[in-house]
């Protein structure tokens, strides 16, 4: 249940309200004797708890960025398959050197 923050306009006092989104908004001041109207000021909010283990940055990356990051794994996967057959230098021929003939 969200908390709002809310001032009287009167005396100045600040305080807290857990409402739902669906309640109307407070109007009176709770300090007693104080007759004057409250607003409910912007909060800031409270940020994301991630409780637990296994929560990483790239859990909550953009469609864009996994797209692009599923593109680059593609092509290189691509390339490297074809790269050593292209790239690297042919063996060298072990066939035997011929033979000397021997003096007769």
């Amino acid at each position: 249940m969200p908390t709002y923050d809310y001032e009287c306009q009167t005396c100045g006092h600040k305080f807290e309200a857990k409402q739902s989104m669906k309640d109307p908004h407070l109007t009176d001041c709770p300090v007693e004797g104080c007759p004057g109207p409250v607003k409910r000021k912007i909060g800031l909010g409270a940020g994301f708890i991630f409780k637990g283990n296994g929560f990483y940055i790239t859990d909550y990356r953009s469609d864009s960025y996994k797209a692009a990051a599923k593109k680059d794994s593609e092509s290189a996967a691509a390339s490297s398959s074809s790269t050593p057959a292209a790239t690297s230098p042919a063996p060298a021929a072990s066939t035997p050197a011929p033979a000397k003939p021997t003096g007769t």
